[in-house]
């Protein structure tokens, strides 16, 4: 370096700055000028903000990087952008290339790996590639339906924001809260109730247990007066009955003919009659005897009749 001028000593530090940055540019960038990729051509009919650079991924994985984009000024709709993928990717037939990008605008390109029935594609192959909208394409396709929905929201607001403003809302919510008050008073009032009820419900247990037995002692007594009367002559009891039912049946006719004193008593007029003179001749006698029973009794202490 002592036998350099200095104006050349200035021009190989020039030259190495130069040198730097442009690697440092290409590392930046992710395209290494050393790599042996292997080199593929992608068609596309639209790129959507694809550049240089611009990462290959497969199965989520940096396989490669886009080396340049060649536009066909001849053939409008049909850019072709050679990318470079690590050699030991073998790429199947029927692979796909898409375009991608997330919603900070990072695009890459993803391929869609073939099956590999029909074997592999060699280096300098074209794949066919298409635009995969990705999140911002779903947003973009939302937005048609959002604008359809924006009316209907605005009138739902319109309605939340008069319901808002009605003076009915503050007292029904006032009635809500009074209503959550009492609901929380009448739960009180059953837990203690229910406190209550758990320690009565041994003695409660107990008088049911006595009921029970009360209840199994009657049936058992209803069992035995229902074994007495299985026991029962029934039939010769109804007869019986029936018997005596004829023979009361017997008696009241002949009352009824005048059959019998009775009889005789209850249908014969002058026989009535003559029993009716006979108490009334008793009744007068009695009544004479209680006036004048000196005519009926002669009674003297000395044994001489009353003249």
């Amino acid at each position: 370096m002592k036998g350099l001028t200095k104006e050349i000593r200035i021009a190989l530090v020039a030259i190495i700055g130069i040198v730097i940055l442009f690697f440092g540019l290409n590392f930046l960038k992710g395209v290494s000028l050393f790599s042996d990729d292997t080199l593929y051509y992608v068609k596309f009919d639209k790129i959507d903000g694809l550049s240089s650079s611009c990462p290959i991924m497969a199965d989520g994985y940096k396989v490669g990087t886009v080396k340049s984009i060649n536009f066909d000024f001849n053939k409008r709709g049909e850019i072709v952008a050679e990318v470079g993928i690590n050699k030991n990717l073998q790429i199947p037939q029927g692979t796909l290339a898409e375009i991608s990008s997330d919603l900070l605008g990072n695009v890459q390109v993803d391929l869609v790996l073939g099956e590999g029935g029909d074997g592999f594609m060699q280096p300098l192959d074209t794949i066919n590639g298409s635009l995969n909208a990705g999140a911002m394409g779903k947003v973009k396709e939302m937005i048609p339906v959002v604008e359809k929905m924006l009316p209907k929201v605005d009138s739902i607001l319109m309605s939340v924001n008069s319901l808002m403003a009605d003076p009915a809302l503050p007292n029904t919510l006032h009635h809500a809260e009074q209503v959550t008050h009492d609901l929380t008073n009448t739960t009180n009032q059953i837990n203690t109730l229910m406190a209550g009820l758990n320690k009565e419900m041994p003695g409660l247990v107990g008088k049911a247990d006595g009921v029970l037995n009360q209840a199994s002692q009657a049936m058992g007594n209803t069992v035995a007066v229902t074994e007495n009367l299985s026991k029962l002559d029934l039939e010769k009891s109804l007869n019986e009955l029936s018997q005596t039912l004829n023979n009361l049946k017997a008696f009241t006719n002949e009352l009824n003919q005048g059959k019998g004193s009775l009889g005789l008593l209850m249908r014969d007029r002058s026989f009535y009659d003559n029993l009716n003179a006979t108490m009334a001749h008793a009744d007068s006698l009695l009544i004479d005897f209680k006036s004048h029973p000196k005519r009926y009794v002669h009674f003297s202490v000395f044994g001489k009749k009353d003249k």
